[in-house]
């Protein structure tokens, strides 16, 4: 069984995350810990993610803290791709497949590993969005463009983000402008 990890340093404040993937017998399981500064307090949030072997999102969890306020959900993707979070069904969400967790860079390996692209293909890619204070899911579209082997155009017009990408053969995003490194 394969697995890889990774340890970022957030560049827009202060933080750290570190990351691994692993193989399971039914897929991947992304986990992780992101601790980092969030509207000037301490924030502090352990993440799953579990996907099945196309990379297809089909849970995840955030628990954890972030100043005062306690943090615990569980999201979802049901056979009939309805997400929920905590139980409830998240609305607008149709045709997205993958969860992207907006505090941490970890999850755009699960886009990226889903979409296959090869050197020179793009692809629009609808997330189930899931961000701090994290009380409900949104549909984040965003875009990726293979430019090498490593380095990919990634746009999320909506946050007026545009970066280039530098991807580990593993699939990590290694750097994020102005956003995140890895730390060698």
């Amino acid at each position: 069984m394969q697995t890889a990890s990774i340890l970022w340093r957030r560049l827009d404040a202060a933080g750290h995350d570190a990351c691994r993937l692993r193989e399971t017998d039914g897929g991947w399981r992304l986990e992780g810990m992101a601790v980092f500064a969030h509207e000037g307090a301490p924030a502090c949030l352990a993440y799953a993610v579990r996907c099945d072997r196309e990379w297809r999102t089909r849970e995840g969890e955030v628990q954890g803290w972030a100043g005062g306020r306690h943090i615990n959900h569980r999201i979802e993707r049901t056979v009939d791709d309805v997400w929920k979070l905590n139980g409830e069904a998240a609305r607008g969400l149709e045709g997205c497949v993958d969860l992207d967790l907006g505090f941490t860079p970890a999850t755009n390996l699960l886009q990226l590993r889903r979409a296959a692209l090869r050197v020179g293909e793009a692809a629009d890619i609808p997330v189930a969005w899931l961000d701090l204070p994290g009380s409900a899911l949104d549909r984040l579209d965003q875009h990726y463009e293979r430019r090498s082997i490593e380095l990919y155009w990634y746009d999320a017009p909506r946050f007026r983000y545009s970066g280039l990408l530098q991807v580990s053969a593993a699939g990590f995003v290694e750097r994020y402008p102005q956003l995140w490194d890895a730390v060698s």
